[in-house]
């Protein structure tokens, strides 16, 4: 066990940028306004536990398929640049399909542990200690919630163009993390 502070925040600050539950509030709020009621507490508990369980069962689900971890992490240096690229240059890869209830379905799967979400949990596993990991999936979660709970008066406080510029802010970032993932396994695809 490897309790490492650098380690926890950038895999915080890598999962906060995937999860992007800033660029996520418009969604959030609409939701909210569809259905009245949004379940903060639910969806940020299913989330966890779907990405808790995708951090250890994840890589022997890819040895069933017969995939490695640096292949995964390739792969998912695509995914993240696709993200990136959806942030920064305001178009929609992603999220296209408009959610009709606000249950767990929409809000745990797929908006914050998405496919995306899945994709970096495995590729910091290739880099960080198990431990630091679920630190970090903790703490977005509580911040997660949070963003749930209060989302009408963040949207207030920080306005249509304050989530824009944050949208484009941590976009640039995850392109650079995309970048750095794909430079740091594509070695141990050919070794």
């Amino acid at each position: 066990m490897e309790l490492d502070f650098k380690e926890i925040i950038t895999a915080s600050l890598i999962l906060f940028a995937v999860i992007d539950i800033i660029g996520s509030i418009p969604i959030i709020i609409d939701l909210r306004q569809k259905v009245g009621h949004i379940q903060s507490e639910k969806a940020s508990i299913v989330a966890i536990i779907i990405m808790i369980a995708f951090l250890f069962l994840g890589t022997e689900i890819l040895k069933l398929i017969g995939i490695d971890v640096y292949s995964f992490a390739v792969a998912g240096s695509f995914v993240i640049l696709f993200l990136a690229l959806e942030m920064i240059l305001g178009i929609q890869l992603y999220k296209d399909e408009a959610p009709e209830t606000a249950s767990v379905v929409p809000l745990a799967f797929p908006l914050i542990a998405g496919a995306g979400t899945m994709t970096t949990i495995l590729s910091l596993k290739a880099e960080f200690h198990t431990i630091n990991i679920i630190i970090a999936i903790i703490l977005n979660m509580i911040f997660v919630y949070l963003v749930l709970k209060f989302s009408p008066k963040i949207e207030k406080f920080i306005g249509k163009g304050g989530i824009g510029v944050l949208r484009k802010i941590f976009g640039v970032i995850l392109l650079a993390i995309a970048v750095k993932l794909f430079a740091s396994n594509i070695q141990g695809l050919f070794n």
